[in-house]
């Protein structure tokens, strides 16, 4: 595989994101673009780099997961407490972790001799991706073998607002 990047998720939603309680680990599930089916795959254990941003979409911090025992939900799950907390409300990632046939995470995310060309043009699509730049009309290229993950709302969360409404909405017309 001649990649750095193998999957990514753009301006996920913190409020969807099951962080997990006392015995009980989180998730940060997301399904590949284009599949509505199947088990979601949970990226929770990602290595790479991530973006926070606030409700209008600005950067507010980059950063990375992977290094040591830091994984991508444990770093998320810090800036929900450090001086991070309540300025961001979106996030984006780029992992180096690729999924296997099972739905699972690699373990190691190691590559040999990528190519600098490679390396470049995923460090161009990151921050493309990222930050959406105005007068770059051209998208980042990531290369056909990157896969875009949507975020998978945790089926243990609450309902989500839309969901009530929807709800509400259809029971009032049965009335």
């Amino acid at each position: 595989m001649q990649t750095l990047i193998h999957n990514y998720g753009l301006f996920w939603r913190s409020e969807d994101v099951f962080w997990g309680r006392p015995r009980v680990r989180g998730s940060l599930k997301g399904r590949k673009t284009g599949e509505a089916l199947g088990d979601p795959v949970d990226f929770r254990e990602q290595a790479g780099v991530y973006v926070l941003y606030d409700d209008n979409f600005r950067v507010v911090y980059m950063g990375q997961a992977g290094a040591g025992n830091q994984t991508l939900l444990g770093r998320l799950k810090q800036h929900r407490k450090d001086s991070l907390a309540g300025r961001w409300t979106r996030f984006s990632w780029f992992g180096v972790k690729w999924v296997r046939q099972n739905g699972k995470l690699s373990v190691g995310a190691e590559q040999k001799s990528i190519k600098a060309a490679h390396i470049l043009n995923h460090i161009e699509a990151i921050l493309i991706s990222a930050v959406e730049p105005p007068h770059n009309k051209q998208g980042g290229r990531f290369g056909d073998d990157v896969e875009q993950y949507l975020q998978y709302r945790d089926q243990g969360l609450d309902p989500d607002i839309g969901s009530m409404v929807k709800e509400l909405w259809k029971q009032a017309k049965l009335a």
